[in-house]
């Protein structure tokens, strides 16, 4: 148990004795008691020193931790509080407090759609009412990107525990491409969002021994458990298989150099959000930014390269490049015959 956790369980049990105005608590008593309840946390005996209690209640008077206890000494002997039923847990929250713990509050709510977090809904709850009675309404300062009206979320608490399990799946799924839905024997391996979307990976088959696939949460139609296949892993390392990839689509080319300019006015955002861990700044010139990353070349990379407009140019790979001069060429044909 680490030394500050044992501070703040000498802190609670100090607090509760001096809650207790029906004893006399001298510095012996005080040191007796955190000795005690530490021993019922670590099941061994804690040596809980007198200069360590009295530290301890040096701390607790003063405001480092928000407490300002009052705790006096009476008769030169005898500790107490100078106020009748205060508890450093029930101490106001602070203007910075609230505010704190609203945002808190307002991020946990995002995670609503796994089980993991639902066990703190009452928390949250408890929390959340806390923080408006003692507050006025006031717009939130964090905003998370989140699409509520997103397709799939409600099957993400039964993928994860399905992932924690381990539970072999059976998955209706029905691409953008496929008239209706095939049934798939599927082993879940990692839950992963990108874009605002969630995306299931792991492998088909009873045996689990085909390629990785991914299937999008918005295209799966219904899932089952199935108990008579036995799941596989197969060490399986989510880290590692994307590591050289951005987005979700991982192919079975290898990684590449893309070397590509940023103009001037873009470039601090490339710098401040890199388009991956392996961005390197190659030059800078007087109009921008020459930048390098080791990737492979997916659907995601190319919307990326194409979000940036004219601001972005591809020097290499060659085969990239001429492929996102096709692009734009196709898309400014759209802006030709406009009446």
């Amino acid at each position: 148990m680490a030394l500050n956790k044992n501070a703040l369980i000498r802190y609670k049990t100090i607090d509760k004795c001096l809650q207790n105005n029906y004893r006399q608590w001298t510095l012996d008593d005080l040191i007796e008691a955190c000795s005690d309840t530490l021993y019922e946390y670590e099941g061994r005996s804690v040596n809980v020193s007198k200069r360590t209690v009295q530290l301890d209640i040096q701390m607790m008077r003063s405001d480092k931790l928000g407490y300002n206890a009052p705790i006096v000494v009476y008769n030169k002997k005898y500790y107490k509080y100078e106020e009748e039923g205060y508890s450093i847990t029930d101490i106001p929250l602070n203007e910075n407090d609230m505010n704190v713990l609203s945002e808190t509050v307002e991020m946990l709510k995002q995670f609503k759609d796994f089980s993991l977090f639902s066990e703190l809904g009452g928390i949250i709850q408890r929390l959340e009412d806390k923080v408006y009675t003692e507050k006025t309404d006031q717009s939130a300062i964090i905003h998370l990107d989140k699409n509520e009206k997103l397709k799939g979320l409600e099957h993400l608490d039964v993928l994860y525990q399905a992932i924690i399990k381990k539970m072999v799946l059976k998955i209706k799924y029905q691409s953008f491409k496929a008239r209706e839905a095939s049934e798939i024997v599927f082993h879940p391996y990692i839950l992963k969002e990108y874009n605002n979307r969630w995306f299931l990976i792991g492998r088909p088959g009873i045996e689990a021994k085909k390629p990785i696939v991914t299937f999008a949460l918005d295209r799966i139609v219904d899932i089952d458990y199935d108990t008579s296949i036995t799941y596989k892993n197969n060490n399986f390392n989510g880290d590692e298989y994307y590591k050289d990839v951005i987005g979700v689509t991982v192919s079975n080319t290898r990684a590449e150099r893309i070397q590509f300019w940023v103009d001037k006015k873009n470039a601090p955002y490339v710098i401040t959000k890199p388009f991956h861990s392996s961005q390197r700044i190659i030059k800078k010139t007087d109009d921008g930014i020459i930048f390098n990353i080791f990737v492979q070349i997916n659907f995601e990379l190319e919307r990326l390269i194409l979000g940036f407009g004219d601001a972005i140019e591809v020097i290499k790979p060659k085969r990239l490049r001429d492929r996102m001069k096709r692009k734009l060429e196709k898309a400014a044909g759209f802006y030709e015959n406009l009446a």
